[in-house]
């Protein structure tokens, strides 16, 4: 199999390939580390290699699962795989080895998949793009000297150039959803609770994180979210589960669904014209497919919203780092850690109980505020960022300015982190590319629980403008 042909397929085509027998599984893990290698220094995507393990897997014979045989990058995020090296973008856990098996990656194996390799994230995943001191910048493959995204960047990176179909992708305040739209890619942020958080923690950054992957087709989303969703022993709460397997949903038709069109974020941020006109464009497709389509406004106060949802992470930042930094003997100082980063960490530890309670319930509120827009609606169609991919460089977590750092975030994650305050799902669609050649994605968000309508109108939309051919020069 020649890279074109590999690339010709998704996932779920690769696994049909193995199952039968016209590739066997090691075939495929030549192709991807090849490809990966090949644009090691173009893009670096790939941060950790973890060809031991995938060697261990191929001679013991990968698991039967939906995508058996199929290789797969995890993000080097708090991903713990058995034996293997994890860094989380940063120097201060540079060597860290995993004792065990994530709970999500212990489904991960158990899907088929054999994992090769992790992908380069920002230190801790606290940026919109990635560019880690300890990696260096990971780039777009439909143009390098811009980024792909944060904090699964590498992840975006990597599937779009064809190294992998699919890959491992986190999501805290946009973090899957972003590079997906700078990249060309589906990504699914799933309901809170969703998916699977442990043995370590019941909720990630106080119930705002999840995980799931980004990919090229819808099927394999919708597979993987099959292969990997349910809650675990000691979960504190669990998610509706789905009334039929989430990857029936894509043959399921939605109906007419009421869709409110969002263009303005909480926080005043003018959109670009690109972004202008990918939100335009999905309306029209969407009203052309027969759905109401409705101007509407967030009613959220999204500065207090935004200075409450901060006083969340820099506490769960420095609750975190403070424990690796115990566990390591290690410093949390510029010698482990950028600056931003232990920017952030300061703040967290300046946090009260009494005011993290405080924001945390601000951040409920506004949770609460905004599910009230699905007693009108059924949908919500937004654009996944304010403005297209930001060039290499303007966005840096080693800044002297923290405050600058922050506001530079700010058009990348003010549509994208209210389904993280939520709870809710959402997904970007890569429905757009500019004049320059570089994608813009547009966003879709339910109610809570609701993926099935959320990839049944999205299936939908794919059907209609077909996105799986569209393929990055690199």
């Amino acid at each position: 199999m020649n890279f074109e042909e590999y690339r010709g397929f998704d996932a779920t085509g690769l696994a049909g390939l193995v199952a039968r027998g016209e590739v066997t599984p090691r075939e495929l893990l030549e192709r991807a580390e090849a490809r990966a290698r090949e644009l090691a220094e173009t893009l670096n995507a790939v941060s950790v290699w973890d060809l031991d393990h995938a060697e261990a897997t191929l001679e013991a014979g990968p698991p039967q699962g939906p995508f058996t045989g199929v290789p797969f990058l995890l993000k080097d995020l708090y991903a713990f795989l058995r034996g293997t090296r994890l860094t989380n973008g940063s120097r201060l856990t540079r060597d860290v080895t995993a004792e065990f098996d994530t709970t999500f990656v212990a489904r991960v194996r158990a899907a088929g998949l054999v994992v090769f390799g992790k992908t380069t994230t920002p230190e801790f995943g606290l940026n919109v793009v990635t560019e880690p001191v300890l990696h260096g910048p990971c780039r777009n493959p439909w143009n390098t000297a811009f980024s792909p995204g944060g904090s699964s960047g590498g992840a975006a990176a990597a599937v779009a150039a064809g190294v992998v179909p699919m890959a491992h992708a986190t999501d805290g305040g946009g973090s899957t959803r972003i590079p997906a739209s700078h990249c060309g890619l589906v990504g699914l942020k799933p309901s809170r609770a969703r998916i699977p958080m442990g043995p370590l923690v019941a909720e990630a950054w106080s119930g705002l994180a999840t995980g799931l992957v980004v990919s090229r087709s819808l099927r394999d989303t919708a597979r993987f979210l099959d292969a990997v969703h349910g809650p675990e022993n000691g979960d504190f709460y669990a998610c509706p589960p789905p009334s039929a397997p989430f990857v029936e949903s894509l043959e399921r038709p939605p109906g007419r669904l009421r869709v409110a069109l969002v263009r303005h974020a909480p926080l005043a941020i003018p959109l670009a014209p690109e972004v202008e006109t990918a939100l335009g464009d999905a309306a029209r497709l969407l009203e052309e497919m027969g759905h109401g389509i409705e101007e509407a406004s967030i009613p959220i106060d999204g500065e207090r919203m935004a200075a409450a949802f901060l006083d969340v992470v820099s506490a769960n930042c420095a609750n975190d780092l403070e424990a690796w930094g115990k566990r390591l003997g290690r410093r949390l100082d510029r010698h482990h850690l950028e600056r931003c980063t232990l920017a952030l960490v300061e703040r967290g530890r300046e946090v009260s109980a009494v005011t993290y309670l405080r924001s945390l319930q601000t951040v409920q509120q506004a949770a609460r505020a905004f599910g009230e827009m699905f007693r009108r609606f059924d949908l919500v169609l937004s654009p996944v960022c304010a403005a297209p991919p930001p060039r290499i460089g303007e966005i840096d977590q080693n800044d002297l300015l923290p405050v600058r750092f922050l506001e530079r975030n700010r058009p990348y994650v003010c549509f994208t982190s209210l389904y993280n305050a939520s709870g809710c799902p959402a997904i970007s669609l890569p429905l757009h590319v500019t004049a320059e050649g570089l994608p813009v994605g547009v966003m879709l968000g339910a109610p809570f629980g609701g993926e099935e309508r959320l990839l049944s109108v999205a299936a939908e939309i794919e059907r209609a403008r077909p996105w799986f051919g569209r393929l990055p020069p690199v």
